[in-house]
Parts: C-alpha cells; structure tokens; sequence
C-alpha cells in the first residue's frame, strides 16, 4: 500500500465518518435527552436524500436542494414528536420500539407512493464536480472532500450550541434531570419537540448530502440507522463527544476493513465494537 493509495483511504475514512457522525449524534440526543430508542431515525436519512433528489430536479442546484430539505425535515420530525412520540415519555421501551418500529414501515411505504421503486442518481455539483491528483494515476473527488468539511465544521458548531449556549445548557440539564429543569420553568415539552426536530433535520442533512455519492434507493436508512446505533454504543449513550470518536473509529474500520480484509468488512466494525466495550463496558464517555 503506497502513500498515495492510503491517503485516499483515509481522507474516504474521515469522510464516510464524519457522515456517520452527523445520523448518529441526533439517534444520542434523542436517546440521552428524551430517553426514546427511535427506531425510525435512519427513515430521516432516506427522507433527506430523497428530497435532495426531488428537490435537485425541480432547482438545478443540489445546494438549494439541501436547503431546502433542512426545514422540511425538521418539520416533519416535530410533528412527529408532537403527535406520537410525546405519548411515550412514560412508557417502556418496548412500546417505543414498537411505535418507532412502526414508523420505518410507514416511511418506506410513504416513499414507495411518492417516489417509485427505482433507485435514482443525484448529480454532482459542477463546482466541485472535479478531483484533486495526488499522484500520476490516482485522484481524490473534490466533492468528498468538501463534504468533510461541511461535516466538520457543523460538528464543531454543534460542540459549541451544545457546550457555549442557553439552549445547550437547557439540553445538557434536561438529559441529567428534566425534572428538575420543568420545576425551573422552562418548558421541557417545547425543548423536546425542537431536540427532536432538530435530530430529525441533522439526519435529512446527512442523506441529502450523501445522495450524490450512494445514489437513492428504498429502505437506504435501515443499514445507516443499524451503523449508528454501534456508533452511539462505542461512544456512549447520550454523548455528542463520544458519538464523534465512535464514528471516526467505525469510518476507519469499514474503510480499511474492505481494503484489507474484505470478506471479514462487515465483522470489523463490530470487533471494534466488541474490543471498546469489554474496555468501557458503558462505552467511551457514557
């Protein structure tokens, strides 16, 4: 394995994880905050990128695509909290995943009504629709590489509204007592319902702008939502930091796995998992 080739590799690890990170850190939220095992989180996945693709061939421009998708996601995910997932604050587990469960196969069922069968392309945008040589036979996609640093900087906007601001401070005391945050008179159904949205909306982000890369097709957020529940494992239930390392792990895993190993890809991911957790058996910052 030459520079070259395993620079690719890494800059692809990265990328992919970065993307991980973004489905992943919404699934902890919502799980950390409002205690909700949301099954349905990686249908979020396929409703961005489907709107990217709709969208796309209505703009012109995957960019105003995307913007697009934002709100659009956001809403349907506080709908949703507000008409169904608000029901089970106090109920088990069971009857979440049960009802989010449900949800998936509502999902699906949406998407094959409004959208068909088919899978579906979404073009590159021409602006980046180019690739940087890094040596005389191999090149990297610009693309890619302006999508980890989209990815990057929205995590690092996300660390500082989750750590700098009032309304992270109100997120962070809700996850350690939302009692106790009720009692202080901030209305917790309200900052629920935006948490909620606001995982929703990250999750479209992610699908949206992956569609240029995995193209769009049904169910494509079953595998995704599979992924980031390893992810949340590793990095701990609850935690942004920790769903961020655990992303770049499974990004460097999955990546190297189809390299080196190809017939074992899919056991590295959770060998990774499975080695963090006989360490840190709540996961890396529970």
């Amino acid at each position: 394995m030459d520079f070259s080739f395993f620079l690719i590799q890494l800059l692809n690890s990265v990328q992919y994880g970065l993307l991980l990170f973004l489905v992943a850190s919404g699934l902890t939220l919502i799980f950390g905050i409002m205690g909700i095992i949301n099954l349905a989180h990686g249908s979020f996945y396929m409703l961005g990128a489907y709107l990217a693709y709709w969208l796309a061939a209505r703009t012109d421009s995957l960019v105003l695509a995307v913007l697009l998708s934002l709100p659009i996601a956001a809403a349907v995910g506080y709908l949703i909290e507000a008409l169904l997932v608000r029901t089970l604050y106090k109920r088990d587990h069971l009857d979440q995943v049960l009802m989010t469960y449900g949800l998936i196969l509502i999902f699906n069922e949406a998407q094959k009504v409004l959208w068909g069968n088919d899978v579906h392309g979404v073009a590159v945008p021409a602006a980046l629709n180019w690739s940087i040589k890094l040596n005389e036979v191999m090149s990297y996609p610009a693309y890619r590489l302006a999508l980890s640093v989209v990815c990057a900087a929205l995590a690092l906007g996300m660390y500082f509204v989750i750590q700098r601001t009032r309304f992270g401070m109100w997120v962070r005391a809700g996850a350690s007592n939302r009692e106790m945050v009720a009692a202080l008179g901030i209305n917790v159904k309200l900052l629920f319902g935006v948490v909620f949205a606001v995982g929703a909306a990250i999750a479209g982000l992610a699908g949206a702008l992956s569609a240029p890369l995995s193209s769009v097709y049904p169910g494509m957020g079953d595998g995704v939502l599979i992924i980031c529940f390893v992810v949340v494992v590793i990095g701990g239930v609850g935690s942004v930091k920790g769903a961020f390392l655990g992303a770049l792990l499974i990004g460097l895993a999955d990546t190297f796995g189809k390299v080196l190993l190809p017939n074992y890809a899919s056991f590295a991911v959770y060998a990774v998992m499975a080695a963090v957790l006989l360490w840190k058996p709540r996961g890396l910052f529970a």
